[in-house]
């Protein structure tokens, strides 16, 4: 796909779903959704993994997601929650080959923001990090799709292939487990986000 999305139109009006279903037929028009998608896909790989890394799971993502895009469901508008899925399968494998590398690779892209945010809290963002890191894998990534991407249930559901219901449960008990590992009353800011009609 390289290079081939500078050749294409940019088409904003077509949706992922239409753009996946003609990739079919013409592959080179799932270059739209590489350029539309990379970014944000690849900004969650780092906060979960690092700039360097990132590089090569965002560009299996897409690799993958071109593989597999027969399986696509064209009712789904978006192939956001589709990505961040396969991104996240991805994670999990990186997670078990080596689960203290990326913890240490976690703590150091943190943001100042971040950073900022935990000690003002007093909250140590190197104690928020290690806690996340011991959370339950379910947990853990349903939450960081939730307060780092700002992906909704329904779409955490679609990227895990899980119920909406199930996705409430994860971030409800990943939230209440980090607060018990962290013996602080409120969610720390680092995987807090408010979302009007939503509660854990």
């Amino acid at each position: 796909m390289d290079g081939v999305g500078l050749l294409m139109p940019v088409r904003n009006d077509v949706t992922d779903a239409s753009l996946i279903a003609e990739s079919l037929s013409s592959p080179q028009s799932f270059s739209a959704i590489f350029d539309r998608h990379f970014a944000v896909i690849h900004g969650y790989l780092a906060r979960r993994v690092g700039a360097a890394a990132a590089d090569d799971l965002a560009a299996e993502t897409f690799v993958i997601a071109f593989e597999r895009r027969p399986t696509f469901s064209t009712s789904a508008g978006s192939a956001r929650p589709w990505l961040f899925g396969i991104a996240t399968n991805l994670l999990r494998n990186q997670w078990r080959a080596d689960r203290r590398a990326d913890l240490a690779v976690m703590a150091l892209t943190t943001t100042e923001r971040e950073r900022t945010a935990t000690r003002d809290s007093g909250v140590d963002a190197h104690e928020v990090l290690a806690a996340v890191a011991a959370l339950d894998p379910d947990q853990r990534d349903a939450l960081l799709l939730y307060a780092w991407e700002g992906l909704s249930y329904e779409e955490i559901a679609d990227a895990l292939g899980v119920a909406v219901g199930t996705v409430r449960s994860r971030i409800s008990r990943g939230r209440g487990r980090l607060r018990e590992m962290l013996e602080a009353p409120e969610t720390p800011p680092i995987i807090a986000r408010d979302e009007p009609g939503e509660s854990s």
